[in-house]
């Protein structure tokens, strides 16, 4: 076999430089769209499986309403958060990331937590999942990511080689995975866990005052979660255990709900807090940031059809409405493009007309044609803008607010490379048994690994975080500290 390197290409054959962070203008952003091999690699992992999704296969969804119980309306003119009381008919889809669409619900992986709200204002999906904290944080890095939790292309099984070795060379996924591994890796119940919006995002008033925003919504159920044993055990008796509990439990009417609570930062603590706030591997402490009540969201209603309404619901964290923006997050600023792509291929460019993505408000604009339009295509109506014929225009209040970008346009990486301190508190505030099953179930994980030198590097990260983690993972897989982090 030849020792000689082989260089990273695009699909047309030309050198990638810079494989980990896709280019921004300066640190912080946003993503240029000249970054062609971003786009590339996004626009091709989408498309990589069909007709199914590429992630979130598996999933379960439900009916329901946003009611607001603290007007938010000094933070932002979006009007589903604006008047106590008021209510806004929601659906919801939950999901397992990795698995197939046959898949089991109870496997240890994050749960997707996507809510499309139906505001008077079009249409808004908060994209999240049952974690406020994610891998990686470039998109650039999210097919690898992807791949390495899906099948071995060679023997069709998954491969702890790759999740392992990936994690090991990606050490800002470090507090993704001491959040996996730990309790809440399982949840009892769909309707026993927190959803997040994970990412920030920056929300705007009427008068064009803007802060910084992170969602929380807390079950009310309360926190249950799963041992090993029993979601093994429930794999293999009912694979669909966690859809067939949310089903029953709307369908007898005990309905699911979730108190709404969002973090509020000013615009100007970015510049300053200890960790970047658009950092998706990061979170903000509650001492610095407390939670802030919204509203309650109640699912109260079940699909009639499956395929109909979960299987063909499409989200976006590119959908918004006025009052919320994106933020300069690396990865939510390649979500915004990859989630409406993998749409368009998996469901067809017109999939916002099905009755499940349609809008509750009219909806006008230029787009025509394509596969399978089911409207009346706009008619006789004038299909070009600027236009004299009274074709609809544009609403300059509806524009996004301004922000400062500087920097050379460049593939560059995130000022901060604390990839411990969060990971190391995490496991900090976990009581002894939670830390006995946390080393447990990674040991557990870990064992299938072929070679040391990845076991050895992934150590290294977890004594980084805390001396004990690293050391009694070490003492569980037989495998001793390397002298360079003691």
């Amino acid at each position: 076999m030849s020792n000689q390197i082989k260089h990273l290409t695009t699909s047309y054959g030309a050198p990638v430089a810079d494989n980990q962070n896709s280019m921004t203008a300066g640190s912080r952003g946003p993503t240029l769209i000249q970054d062609v091999h971003l786009l590339e690699k996004l626009a091709h992992f989408n498309r990589e499986r069909v007709p199914e999704r590429v992630v979130h296969a598996k999933g379960a969804g439900a009916h329901g309403y946003f009611k607001v119980t603290n007007d938010m309306s000094i933070y932002t003119k979006a009007k589903l958060f604006n008047g106590v009381g008021k209510t806004t008919p929601m659906f919801i889809r939950f999901s397992t990331v990795a698995g197939e669409l046959g898949s089991a619900d109870t496997v240890r992986d994050p749960r997707g937590f996507a809510v499309k709200f139906y505001t008077e204002e079009g249409n808004y999906d908060l994209v999240g999942n049952n974690t406020p904290i994610f891998f990686i944080r470039d998109a650039i890095k999210f097919p690898d990511f992807i791949h390495t939790q899906k099948r071995d292309p060679r023997t069709h099984l998954k491969n702890p080689n790759a999740i392992w070795d990936f994690w090991s060379l990606s050490p800002e996924s470090l507090h993704q995975v001491t959040y996996l591994m730990g309790d809440r890796g399982i949840p009892a119940t769909l309707r026993h866990m927190n959803g997040y919006g994970s990412h920030t995002f920056k929300w705007v008033n009427a008068q064009g005052e803007a802060v910084w925003v992170k969602y929380h919504f807390k079950t009310e159920q309360g926190v249950k979660n799963m041992s090993n044993d029993v979601a093994a055990k429930l794999a293999g008796e009912n694979p669909d255990y966690h859809t067939e509990d949310l089903f029953n439990a709307i369908e007898k009417g005990d309905f699911p709900k979730w108190k709404l609570y969002v973090q509020i930062m000013p615009l100007e603590d970015a510049n300053t807090y200890r960790f970047d706030p658009f950092d998706v591997t990061k979170v903000w402490s509650h001492k610095d940031y407390p939670l802030i009540e919204v509203g309650q969201m109640v699912l109260n209603r079940n699909p009639e059809n499956y395929f109909a309404e979960v299987e063909q619901a499409t989200f976006s964290p590119g959908t918004l409405v006025p009052g919320i923006e994106p933020s300069p997050d690396k990865m939510l600023q390649g979500r915004i493009f990859a989630y409406s792509d993998a749409h368009r291929y998996r469901v067809g460019a017109n999939h916002n007309l099905l009755p499940i993505n349609r809008p509750k408000v009219e909806v006008n604009n230029y787009q025509r044609d394509g596969q399978m339009r089911s409207d009346n295509n706009s008619g006789h109506s004038v299909y070009y803008e600027p236009n004299s014929f009274g074709g609809p225009t544009e609403l300059p209040a509806a524009k996004t607010t301004a922000f400062q970008v500087s920097g050379a346009a460049d593939s560059v990486p995130y000022d901060h490379n604390d990839h411990y301190t969060q990971a190391g508190d995490l496991y900090r505030l976990m009581t002894e048994e939670e830390r006995t099953r946390l080393i447990a179930t990674i040991v557990g994980a870990m064992k299938p690994v072929e070679r040391d030198e990845i076991k050895l590097r992934q150590i290294q990260h977890f004594f980084q975080a805390d001396p004990e983690y690293g050391e009694r993972v070490a003492n569980g897989l037989g495998l001793a500290i390397p002298q360079e982090v003691k």
